[in-house]
């Protein structure tokens, strides 16, 4: 509360929530995050809510609301002055993964178009998975990226995963899992049906080739009119990680999804090019340094990757 200590301690020493003081650096980004988490909260809190279970195309879908529905909502409850706004909003939300086009076809638009929730932020979490970790010992024990492919709920004998590259091709590979500070020091998980194990295979590489077709420098990303969009991604984190690898170096791309995992909620896809890290820029950046730069940040990870038109 005096600002004397920079870590959190286990010690007999008072802390404070810096949203509560107003201390707590609100980026664009952090703050559509917040009203995303806002909207969700007060929908699924309501007795009537527009969040419903619906199907479209023979696929059924959970917490969906249609885009003319949620404009109406908003303006009935006070969240916007006009219709245009709240569109202005829910493209906000869409950009940054909060919301999606149930086949992720669309942008929001004011109109009876099928939108759902890809996150869920009633999801329980541990006080601990919040605060930061201490990450040296995940990043010298781990083989390959932090954020490796990971499985929740492992059938027993069964320690893989299929993921899926650009071309089709299915490939399994090991699932490797974060640590944490929970798992580290042996206490039970209260998210996994069993107790979580730390899996690090001695030789296990995840998709060692690269999928890029052909390298791409910095240059080649950046020049006026090149084939890239720059895309926001919000990640939020679960017990075990973000669900992606991330390779290479100035630029590094996205090796690796996990198709069932956070990342891939959030929109990722493999060869996306990392733009920015929470803020921060890291298209000069290896693979090494944006690994223990998103070890080290928060479990919400804010992303802007840049992928090829298509």
């Amino acid at each position: 509360v005096c600002d004397e200590h920079s870590d959190y301690k286990d010690a007999k020493l008072l802390y404070r929530f810096r949203k509560d003081d107003g201390t707590f650096p609100l980026s664009k980004d952090v703050k559509v995050f917040m009203r995303g988490q806002s909207l969700y909260e007060k929908l699924v809190s309501m007795e009537e809510s527009i969040l419903k279970a619906r199907e479209e195309n023979s696929v059924k879908y959970q917490r969906t609301f249609l885009g003319s529905e949620m404009i109406d909502w908003l303006l009935q409850e006070g969240e916007v002055e006009n219709r245009q706004e709240a569109v202005e909003l829910g493209r906000a939300l869409l950009e940054h993964g909060i919301i999606q086009h149930v086949s992720n076809r669309h942008h929001f638009f004011d109109s009876d178009i099928l939108y759902h929730f890809w996150i869920n932020f009633r999801r329980r979490r541990r006080l601990t998975e919040l605060l930061n970790e201490n990450s040296s010992r995940a990043l010298s024990e781990s083989p390959d990226s932090p954020f490796c492919l990971r499985k929740l709920n492992p059938e027993p004998g069964n320690t893989s995963f299929l993921s899926v590259q650009t071309n089709k091709e299915i490939k399994v590979v090991s699932a490797v899992r974060r640590s944490s500070i929970t798992s580290l020091s042996g206490n039970s998980n209260a998210y996994f049906s069993t107790p979580p194990t730390l899996v690090f295979p001695p030789v296990a590489e995840c998709n060692p080739k690269s999928v890029l077709k052909r390298p791409v420098t910095n240059e080649e990303l950046l020049s006026p009119g090149a084939p890239y969009v720059k895309k926001t991604l919000t990640i939020v984190g679960d017990a075990v990680g973000w669900g992606f690898v991330v390779r290479g170096g100035r630029p590094c791309h996205i090796q690796a999804v996990d198709p069932g995992g956070p990342a891939a909620a959030a929109g990722m896809k493999v060869c996306q090019f990392v733009f920015s890290v929470n803020g921060v820029y890291v298209l000069h950046l290896d693979y090494q340094t944006i690994s223990s730069l998103i070890m080290t940040g928060p479990r919400t990870l804010v992303m802007e990757v840049m992928e090829a038109i298509e």
